[in-house]
């Protein structure tokens, strides 16, 4: 198990390097239609979520929507040379700028930890062996990562419909009702997203895991990926003293 840090989301160009690599694209080829659509389902779930870079998002959205327009022309647009402009082009270009620029600041990072490790090495190391606290294998975890769990979870909801169609014809669900039924199911030790969603619908579903977002950004709970790329644990944080902004001084002690 790897314990998530979920306090940092990935940019818009990330998102479409996750449907690229997911899929095995090549970067030069890509199938704009498909991969626009998917672009779009996913920034519907992400508009849910609070991001300061939401704008970059829906700008990425709509620079994708262009592009599949001008493919579906009967005509290609030609350059001065009259040959075909390809109106991904730019697009490509772009991704792959930001991938090197991704793999240089990684390389960056790398040396910067390495020469750390020089400069600490040998300075009091039996004393840091004996106060230093066990190490934890930790990862940071993107939105990208908790959408595909998402997606694996509304996709059995849908599978499940016609068995819970009855239980869920007039349901409706509120993100702060669903921050406080996650946290009574995690209590006692944790259970996995796929736990809490099963042979639920969909709202059901998308709510609960916008209240997961939620309360693992207020730190009331920690999200761990496992081996399952479809599923993460979500475990409670001891001395969690607020939750919920409105809840009331009551129901915090009730809680406690």
């Amino acid at each position: 198990m790897h314990r998530v840090q979920l306090d940092q989301f990935e940019g818009p160009l990330d998102l479409l390097l996750f449907f690229i690599r997911r899929d095995e694209i090549d970067v030069h080829d890509i199938p704009i239609a498909r991969i626009a659509d998917e672009y779009l389902e996913a920034v519907r779930v992400l508009e849910h979520v609070d991001l300061d870079a939401a704008a970059d998002f829906i700008y990425t959205a709509a620079l994708l929507i262009q592009i599949k327009a001008r493919m579906l022309m009967p005509r290609p647009e030609l350059d001065d040379e009259g040959e075909p402009i390809d109106p991904r082009k730019e697009l490509v270009e772009r991704l792959i700028e930001y991938v090197r620029y991704k793999e240089a600041a990684g390389n960056l990072e790398g040396r910067f930890e390495a020469r750390q490790r020089l400069r600490t090495r040998g300075q009091a190391a039996d004393q840091r062996d004996e106060l230093a606290p066990p190490v934890e294998q930790t990862y940071r975890a993107t939105i990208f990562d908790l959408v595909a769990a998402l997606g694996a979870a509304v996709e059995r909801a849908a599978a499940e419909s016609e068995i819970i169609r009855h239980e869920v014809a007039r349901e409706s669900f509120a993100i702060d009702v669903q921050r406080s039924w996650v946290l009574s199911r995690v209590e006692g030790g944790g259970a996995s997203f796929q736990a809490l969603v099963a042979r639920r619908s969909k709202s059901f579903v998308i709510v609960t895991f916008l209240a997961v977002l939620d309360l693992a950004q207020r730190q009331a709970i920690r999200l761990v990926f496992g081996l399952d790329p479809q599923d993460f644990a979500v475990e409670p944080v001891e001395a969690v003293t607020s939750v919920d902004d409105t809840r009331s001084d009551e129901s915090l002690s009730a809680a406690a």
